[in-house]
């Protein structure tokens, strides 16, 4: 069973967008699909799917110890494709206990004798909870959007995760574990930056068994990026950003699975109660779903690492398809225009829409700009 834990840094980036039509995608490919709603604190998918209102969930399972997990597994109307809904209505759902996310993960994995790809649409942040769960995986995902606030936290998601990889691999009683204790707490008060590189060598020296455990354990984690809601060619650009860091400052590579261009029809699906690959199979949105989820499924199961040959290869790949899909876009807007589809009003609408993005990311890049300066000054004085 090929599990997919599906993360981002923030919430409003699409990230069950991309989960519930990758299920779709995969479904309709032949495998046999659990999509899993894991966002317990704000549970929505079921939305974006198209599915009933749940009357069961996760936090039916967990909090009714007469439940069965059987009970909260739905079939949906895809072939293929079933749903397992969260639970936002039962109070304490989205923190879980160790006890509970033990007994959750043990569940989940019990699927895999009738279940191909097991897709986990966690919620967005660094709760240990998520990590854990996105950590189920050498290959998860973390959706990003190219506003700067998104990327960010796209990249400290993947900064927690390693720090997370670090701390489950160090034994309890181990000094490298006690010394990740005394950083965490240093770090939840301000007094200390997770800069891994810099921790590696203080590891290695005090406790060298748990260093070349946690290196082996690191060198097989490759986590996926899909770069959502990108306006043009040039937003792409910013996955290029998230790899730099992520390879200068904390050791880890990653793999572009390209780019997903922000699509009006989406709304429209949304309203409809149908995924887009379903509401409209052959638009923008829906053809990189596909490409999305064909790479997937060509690619090895979990323990399969891309070299950096293969890692530079899915940069450039990622390029060559947001030109591509931008040239398209506009040959679609301009059918649409022509056929009667879309009305001058419709295209006044999506124009003020995208001046109403770009006057947000200008908003965010001001305050980001402040946030350095201030940063800047402080460094000054002391």
């Amino acid at each position: 069973m090929r599990v997919i834990p599906i993360a981002s840094g923030k919430g409003g980036v699409g990230k069950s967008l991309v989960s519930a039509n990758l299920g779709v995608a995969f479904a309709q490919a032949g495998k046999r699909v659990v999509l899993v709603d894991m966002d317990l604190g704000a549970s929505n998918l079921h939305l974006v799917l198209g599915h009933h209102s749940p009357r069961m969930g996760i936090g039916t399972y967990l909090n009714n110890t007469k439940s069965s997990f059987a009970d909260v597994i739905t079939d949906t109307d895809i072939r293929g494709l079933r749903f397992i809904p969260g639970d936002n209505e039962i109070p304490g759902t989205a923190n879980l206990s160790v006890p509970q996310r033990k007994a959750l993960v043990k569940q989940l994995l019990a699927l895999q004798k009738e279940t191909d790809i097991l897709i986990l649409d966690l919620g967005a942040g660094t709760h240990q909870s998520i990590l854990d769960f996105f950590l189920l995986s050498n290959q998860g995902i973390v959706v990003s959007a190219p506003a700067v606030t998104a990327v960010l936290n796209a990249y400290v998601f993947l900064k927690n995760t390693v720090f997370r990889l670090m701390f489950n691999t160090c034994s309890k009683g181990s000094p490298a574990r006690a010394h990740l204790e005394k950083i965490r707490k240093d770090s939840a008060g301000g007094h200390h930056k997770l800069y891994i590189p810099k921790m590696l060598p203080e590891i290695k020296k005090i406790d060298p068994e748990s260093y070349e455990k946690f290196i082996k354990r690191l060198e097989t984690l490759r986590p996926r990026l899909i770069m959502n809601m990108v306006d043009e060619p040039k937003n792409a650009d910013v996955a290029m950003k998230i790899r730099r860091s992520c390879e200068e400052y904390l050791d880890l590579k990653i793999e572009h699975m390209g780019i997903i261009y922000r699509d009006m029809l989406q709304d429209t699906a949304l309203s409809s109660r149908l995924p887009i690959t379903l509401y409209k199979p052959q638009s923008i949105l829906s053809q990189a779903i596909y490409r999305i989820a064909d790479k997937i499924l060509q690619s090895p199961e979990d323990m399969y690492t891309p070299d950096d040959r293969q890692i530079d290869e899915s940069f450039q790949e990622a390029e060559l398809e947001a030109e591509i899909d931008f040239d398209s876009k506009m040959d679609y807007v301009e059918d649409l225009l022509h056929s009667g589809a879309m009305s001058n009003g419709d295209l006044i609408e999506t124009v003020k829409s995208q001046q109403l993005e770009i006057s947000k990311l200008r908003k965010e890049l001001n305050f980001v700009r402040q946030k350095l300066t201030h940063a800047a000054q402080q460094g000054f004085k002391v």
